[in-house]
């Protein structure tokens, strides 16, 4: 099996699936908003990821997001598709299908309807079976506030023995789990923050940047936390960080997807609605937005 070894560093918003008010997908929002991020340094874009609604997409849409969003991305962007499914054999099939519109790596969230049955060592297989078919490099996703599942530090170690498993998005944000993690993998193996919160401390342990919904809304302010910290000022890097931490918890969890794409149209992105059964922002939160907003104008 090829060895694939994309150096993946940096920052990544994991970009919003704007919905018009009658459900349909916005491609053309997708596509506006990927170039107003292509000039802000963003190392790439994760498309049909968690904050893009993507266990609310239906197949096709899922394809037309891919496509779209590839069609819209500068050529220097990493494209990561999000494509984790529930059953094994959708995973591959759809993975198969990013990788043939040009998508760089898959981003493989665990599968989690049968929680109780997914032991590590079923975990395991999945994501070897998915790796063994994919013409295109894994990550990992751990995202236990979602799935109930979070995958620990003994089976990242043994599925990065694996070489077209190439890393791990880590969004529990727990630091203790993370730096257990790193220990256990080796240097090649990329670690990737997936929360806005944790970025710096997580950059601190040795993790390569982040793919953050708060890049989505306030990318600038990733970038500044990621470049300062790599930059060696760990002063501006702390105050970056600081201010970053206010929207950061606003749009994930306080007012979670809604709120996310409340928060992009402040800021001048196509955000759109919520797809239901998620429910719309309330007036109440729309006004604490404004103001936790007010120091990030719109922009151009």
């Amino acid at each position: 099996m090829k060895d694939h070894r994309l150096e993946l560093h940096g920052i990544f918003p994991p970009l919003a699936t704007p919905f018009t008010l009658r459900e349909r997908v916005d491609l053309h929002g997708i596509e506006f908003n990927i170039r107003k991020y292509n000039p802000l340094g963003l190392a790439g874009y994760v498309v049909c990821g968690s904050t893009g609604e993507s266990v609310l997409l239906r197949a096709k849409e899922t394809l037309a997001v891919l496509d779209a969003a590839r069609g819209a991305a500068a050529e220097d962007k990493i494209l990561i598709a999000g494509t984790g499914c529930e059953a094994t054999r959708e995973t591959i099939e759809l993975t198969g299908r990013a990788a043939a519109l040009g998508y760089h790596a898959a981003l493989v969230r665990t599968p989690a309807y049968f929680k109780p049955m997914m032991t590590p060592s079923a975990l395991e297989q999945h994501y070897r079976a998915v790796a063994d078919s994919s013409p295109i490099p894994i990550l990992i996703y751990s995202v236990p506030q979602f799935t109930g599942l979070a995958v620990e530090a003994p089976l990242v170690a043994r599925l990065a023995e694996h070489p077209n498993i190439i890393g791990l998005k880590e969004s529990s944000g727990d630091l203790g789990r993370l730096g257990e993690i790193l220990k256990a993998v080796p240097s090649q193996f990329t670690v990737l923050c997936g929360s806005a919160t944790a970025l710096l401390p997580s950059l601190v342990l040795g993790a390569r940047g982040g793919i953050l919904a708060a890049a989505c809304v306030v990318p600038e302010l990733c970038l500044e936390v990621f470049e300062t910290f790599s930059s060696g000022d760990q002063e501006r890097a702390r105050a970056a960080q600081q201010r970053l931490d206010e929207p950061a918890v606003a749009v994930t969890r306080r007012f979670g997807i809604a709120g996310l794409k409340y928060a992009m149209e402040l800021r001048g992105y196509i955000g759109g609605v919520p797809r239901p059964p998620l429910e719309p922002l309330t007036e109440d939160a729309r006004v604490e937005l404004r103001r936790i907003l007010e120091a990030f104008p719109a922009s151009d």
